[in-house]
């Protein structure tokens, strides 16, 4: 089944909810307990620079029913910014039903239309097959990279 929903930016009315999506995607993902605070401060700090990334919802009947963030990263070998997609989260009881790839899509063209836009990339949780064969599915595929971390933020542990 999908739903059919309406894909927007993110608006500074739409934080609360960013914010719980994301203390909700770092528990069920990664078994972290994220600081409110800490959170709260993200996602306004990145609401109000637009140059840093922006979010999108999924929005039905007036209420957010999944998002994610995009922020960029310059690749010099394509002289140009992939778009990484992160912190994506939709509301359990809209899952398998066609809001990440409404989210995706939305994405994917707002991209294309940007000269200096050449590619989409995100990363997932290497146990995390559902959401795996999600993006699968819409047309991204596997990489030969790993990922690798340094990170300076300690409460960030898994437990």
């Amino acid at each position: 089944m999908t739903y059919k929903a309406l894909c927007r930016i993110g608006e500074k009315r739409d934080a609360d909810i960013l914010i719980q999506f994301n203390i909700a995607m770092a528990r069920e993902t990664e078994g972290k307990e994220l600081s409110i605070e800490t959170v709260s401060s993200g996602v306004t700090n990145l609401l109000k620079k637009p140059s840093a990334g922006f979010y999108v919802v999924a929005e039905k009947q007036g209420q957010i029913i999944g998002s994610l963030m995009i922020t960029s990263e310059w690749s010099d070998w394509r002289n140009g910014f992939f778009w990484w997609i992160q912190s994506v989260y939709v509301r359990p009881e809209f899952r398998c039903q066609g809001i990440y790839r409404l989210l995706h899509t939305y994405v994917r063209d707002k991209a294309k239309k940007e000269p200096d836009v050449c590619g989409l990339r995100l990363y997932v949780e290497n146990e995390n097959s559902t959401a795996k064969k999600a993006y699968e599915k819409t047309g991204m595929i596997k990489t030969s990279y790993s990922m690798y971390e340094e990170d300076f933020n300690e409460k960030l542990k898994s437990k």
